[in-house]
This record gives structure tokens, sequence and C-alpha cells, in this order.
């Protein structure tokens, strides 16, 4: 049986250096390859000890996928290209693709040209890594190979980031990476459409919150800002370079317009230019409202915002910074960190996730004492604030995901254990869906139930739309067509469009019985007293006559006529297709008798102590045998061949036989 293989290399039951290894149909993806913040040795890397057994990389994976440009999802790209040894293709989306290489040298900097760390990346390594990257669009099908192909999704959360598909014939897996179900101030909410894939792998930061009004929570960050301004102290905000810092930027910019407040806001030297220059660059990608204003006014270019120096950190008075990185394990914000940490005037608001390790996870975990390099140890008596403002989807913006790509299994990556185990057991519950959370190195494998997608046609569906048959998510029905088969790919058509894409004409099979009347009236006469007579027994059958003189019931043709050799005797054709055989022969018999009915009469029961015949119309064939299986007078059993034949669906009948008639005696054998 097909089967779908996952083992983290990283983000297993953690946050952090994001790598997920996919084998899917025998092929091998990467998804992600970032860096732990919280570790300053090889451990910030994934374990690629686990792949690099397996030969040349570049022949064991297929592709690598790269989500967004945080260091924690493509930190690691530069040292497994060029350190590690992979030489093929990686995908990002075009904003990742320009702003990657940008945050890679800005580390790059922090951890070798100022801590001196070995063992590390080069700016020359970074270029010739991004000359591997192949940029794609949203919602573009790429052909990696002749039978894997990707595609991306929007995922809000940061400019650029994207969710993907990867599909490997019928089988498929979509990988979320970091993402946002709740639109925000500069970009939109995440969106995938209903694409039912095989195994849906989810971030899970946080697993178990459920977040409070976005007003609230903007609220309370501007007053608790406001009063430490207000009284003097500074506030330190720590983000990372693009993503949370403009949504927090453009609320204090607001803010600030409407109060006519002086106290100045500093944001880290050259980021301010750089996000101006990217959203612009990259506007498809915002919001609808920035959209809609950007020609106009640049919600980027800030009049309270100015850029920061250094120097700032020391002047008296009260000011707010925005600093980078966002959890305060490197970078100017934790020098600033350091310098106003001993003031309890002085406050700092981490508005996102900080993971183990990092200066920003200790203090939100209260510490106050911290151990810095050096063996320094700093006291911390400024206010320590967490508002969440991180772009993560939150515990109902997972289920909310999980329920709109309706997946076969689900799993989890990118949290922490306690918090996974919870969300797992909530999914399985509540969804009814598979779902599993494997630590780092650990695999799991997934079975898959073999599919055929088949595409249906507009035409068809137009069709079903004008007969008033609207789809309902939990009434499934049936869907009548033509199933052709070109290159590989499967797709319902009506049988019209069938036809004219074959190049076939459409033919039909009518059986023709003749009905000999005495009758001296001309043959419109006729068909005329045939229709009056005909309309009054038949009050539930639509009974029309035609302008030609002929007769319809439902589809059954009913023409009269007057043989050449006698012009005193009439004939009445009644004519029909197998699948009206029972009301053609109905009809017949009516006009053979030429008495009144008030109703068709039931078609007959069948009697199990009567010799009888198997029956089933085959095309245009009617098949009449005895059955051998049983005698004369006995009950068939279910086992009876005919039945295996051709399952009784249409009528019915007791079970057994597909169907026993009643007979005068028993028929010839053979």
């Amino acid at each position: 049986m097909p089967e779908i293989r996952v083992t983290p290399l990283g983000a297993g039951q953690d946050v952090g250096r994001s790598c997920i290894l996919v084998s899917i149909a025998g092929k091998n993806v990467m998804l992600d390859c970032g860096m732990h913040m919280g570790f300053n040795d090889d451990r910030r890397f994934p374990d690629f000890s686990y792949i690099t057994q397996s030969g040349r990389l570049t022949d064991f994976l297929d592709c690598v996928i790269i989500s967004h440009f945080h260091l924690d999802h493509c930190g690691a790209l530069p040292y497994f290209s060029e350190m590690v040894g992979y030489d093929g293709p990686i995908y990002m989306t075009h904003p990742t693709q320009a702003i990657c290489p940008i945050l890679l040298e800005d580390y790059r900097k922090i951890a070798v040209d100022k801590k001196g760390e070995a063992n590390f990346f080069t700016s020359q390594m970074i270029k010739d890594c991004m000359k591997k990257v192949v940029a794609v669009h949203l919602h573009q099908t790429v052909q990696v190979d002749d039978e894997l192909e990707i595609k991306a999704y929007y995922a809000g959360h940061v400019l650029g980031a994207a969710m993907f598909q990867i599909k490997v014939g019928s089988e498929s897996v979509v990988y979320t990476g970091d993402y946002n179900m709740t639109p925000d101030r500069h970009l939109g909410a995440a969106w995938i459409d209903k694409c039912r894939p095989n195994l849906l792998i989810t971030e899970s930061t946080y697993a178990t919150t459920i977040r409070d009004s976005k007003r609230c929570r903007e609220r309370d960050f501007l007053k608790k800002v406001h009063e430490t301004v207000e009284r003097g102290g500074k506030v330190l905000i720590p983000v990372f370079a693009l993503g949370r810092a403009q949504e927090l930027c453009i609320l204090l910019e607001t803010f600030w317009e409407r109060m006519n407040l002086k106290v100045p806001i500093y944001f880290s030297t050259g980021l301010t230019e750089k996000a101006n220059h990217y959203y612009k660059l990259f506007i498809p990608w915002t919001n609808q409202k920035i959209r809609k204003t950007f020609v106009q006014r640049n919600m980027f270019e800030f009049k309270h915002i100015k850029a920061f120096d250094r120097a700032f950190a020391d002047n008296p008075g009260p000011m707010v910074v925005f600093a980078t990185p966002g959890m305060l394990h490197a970078g100017q914000s934790l020098q600033i960190f350091r310098k106003w940490a001993g003031n309890e005037k002085n406050m700092v608001i981490m508005p996102g996730y900080c993971v183990q390790g990092t200066v920003g996870h200790k203090i939100l975990s209260g510490q106050r004492k911290l151990e810095m390099e050096g063996r320094q140890v700093l006291e911390v008596k400024m206010q320590v604030e967490y508002m969440s403002f991180s772009a993560h989807a939150d515990a109902k913006g997972i289920m909310q995901l999980v329920g709109q790509a309706e997946p076969e299994s689900v799993l989890l990556v990118h949290g922490e254990a306690k918090k996974m185990e919870f969300l797992k057991q909530k999914i399985e519950q509540e969804l009814r869906v598979s779902c599993s959370m494997p630590a780092n190195g650990e695999t799991v494998t997934l079975p898959t139930s073999p599919s055929i997608p088949v595409g249906i046609s507009l035409g068809l569906l137009k069709r079903e739309m004008a007969q008033g048959l609207v789809p309902e998510a939990k009434k499934p029905r049936l869907l009548h067509g033509a199933l052709i088969m070109k290159d590989s790919n499967f797709r319902l058509v009506s049988s019209e469009q069938a036809l004219k894409e074959l190049g076939l004409a459409e033919h039909q099979l009518r059986f023709t019985c003749r009905v000999h009347l005495h009758d001296t009236r001309k043959e419109q006469e006729m068909a005329l007293r045939v229709y009056s007579h005909l309309k009054s027994v038949l009050k539930d059958h639509c009974v029309q006559h035609l302008p030609d003189g002929s007769v319809t019931v439902e589809s059954i043709l009913i023409q009269a006529a007057a043989p050449s050799e006698d012009p005193s005797t009439k004939v009445l054709l009644v004519s029909w297709t197998y699948q009206d055989e029972e009301l053609g022969s109905f009809l017949t018999s009516l006009l053979k008798k030429g008495r009144q009915l008030t109703q068709p009469p039931p078609l007959p029961s069948p009697s199990w102590t009567e010799p009888g015949l198997h029956f089933r119309t085959v095309g245009a064939l009617r098949v009449n045998r005895p059955c051998r299986s049983h005698p004369w007078g006995q009950r068939p059993c279910v086992m009876c061949p005919l039945r295996q034949l051709f399952p009784a669906k249409e009528i019915n009948w007791p079970p057994g036989c597909l169907a026993f008639i009643p007979a005068p005696g028993p028929p010839n054998d053979g």
C-alpha cells in the first residue's frame, strides 16, 4: 500500500530550526531549513545526519522548499547547501527570495564578526546559495520533475510567507509553515482551498491559546506605552525586521498623530528604509486597504518614527524604540535591554513568541537575574510585559485551517510537546481526523488510500445547477456523465461534450411495436382519439399531442399510419428506447386491449412457488434464461450467479435472484 513518511530534523515537539523531511511516492522533499536562536554552537542547525547517510544529498533530495524568510525557517540554508553539500533546486516566493539574503547576512555579521563564532557560513556562501533558488508565484503549479509538483498558497504571517502543497500523482501533502488566519493592519489572512490532502503538516506554536479581541490587545498596548512615557520611562519593543514591526509601527503612528504626542519613537537604523522598499515592491502581498491607498499615501512612510542611533539609548527622558531581533538573543535589542533593564521606570514589551534559551524567554518565565556573557549578572528591574501580536495562528485558527483543507491526517510541528498533545486530542475528538506529533528524528509512516482524481467539466456543473440540483456538503449525490481519460488525466463531462470531443455521433436504438386497429377515420383523427384516451388514463404521466399528429407519453412515441393494401385498417406504431421498456410494453398492451384503465397496472409480484425466468436488459438485448442453480418451485438463494453478474438496484425484488417472473411453465432449456 502507498505510504507517506515524515521525519522532523528540527521543530519536532520544539520551536526553532524548522526542517521537515517528507517522502511521498518515492520523492524526497525538505520543508524549511531553519536555525535555532537558543544555541550558539552546532545545535542551532537541524540534524542532517539522518539524510547525509543516504549518500550524495542532491541525488537523495528532489527539492528544498522554504516557507518564509524568518531565520528559524531559512537560517541554516547556506550551511546546508554550501557546507553540507546540497546542490539541487530551492523553492520560495519572490518576496522571500528578496529578503532572505539580507537577514542571513545581518545574522552572519552578529555571529561571526561580533561574536567570533566558527563553523559558520560566509557572505559568499549566502550568494552561492541564493543562486540555487527558484522563485514561485502564489497559486502557480510548479513542475519540479515529471511526477513532482508544488503549489503555493497565501499564509499571512509575514510578507511573502506561503503554505505549500506537494503532489505526486494522486498523493499530496500540505505544509503550512507559519501562518495567520486573522487579517491585520498590513497583511491578509491565510487561505487554502479544499484540497483534501493525504496529510496536513501544520505549525502549533499557540496550540492551547485562543486570543482575545484584537482591538482589546491594541488598546492595552497603547495604554501601557502611553503610561510609561508619561512617567518619564523608556519603552523597548523587540521585533524582527519585517512583520510585527510594521504592524505595531502603523498602530503607534496612528495613535501619536491622534493624541498629538511629541515623545520620540525610533526604529533600528536602515530597517525602515528596507521595509518601505520591499512593501512597495511587493504591494500585491499586502491587505486590500493598503493596496487601495498605496498610490495616494504610503502607509510605511512614518511621520513620528525616526531612524535610531546607538547614542540615543543614553539620552535622558522618555522614548519608544523598536529594535531587532525579536527574542533578545543578540543584536541591538539586547544591547538596549542591558542598558535599560536596571531602571524600574522603563518597560520592555515582548510582542511575539520567544524560544527556549533566549533572553526573551527567560524574562517572560520570570527570571530577574540573568547571567550574561563573561559571567556578568544582570538584574532586571524594568517592567516586563508580554502582549501577543504574534502572526501565528492560535488554536482556533489551526482548527479552522484543518476544517478548511479537509486532510486525511494531520501532523503537528513547531510547538511545545504538552501544548501539542492537547491540540492533538482536540483535532481527533472534534474533527475526527487522525493526528500525530513526532519528535526530532522520529519517523511517522502514514498509509494512503489509492484514489484517482477526476476533473468535472464546467458544462456538466452548469447543467446540474440549471436543473436545480444544488450540491450540499451533508447530502452527497451522484453526478452522471461520461468519463474521459486523456494524458493520464480523468474528466467527467456531459454525454454531449464527450461525443463532440471524441468526434462521434449520437445513435439511439428504438424498439417499435405495431398495433393493428380496424378504423375508417383518418390518421390525424385517430391519433387525437388515442391522445384523449391516454390523457384520461395516464394522469401521472406527461402525455402530449405534437403538431405533426404524433403522441408522446414521456419519451415514448406513438404514430398512426394507414397500410396501402387495406385503407380500413390503421396501424399504431409505438416506439421506445430500452430504458423505457416497461412503460412501452404497458402502453402497447393498453392500446391492444382498447379499454380504459384508471391507472397503469402494478408490476407483477414474483411468486416463488411457480416456475420463472431470470431477466436483465443488457444494451439492446433482453436476456431470458432459466436459473439452473435452483429446482422449479424452490426459492432462489443469494448465491445465484445471475445476481452476482447483474446486481439488482432498480427494482425492489425479494432477496435472492435479480428477478423472478412468473411464467406459464418451465422454459425450454438453453
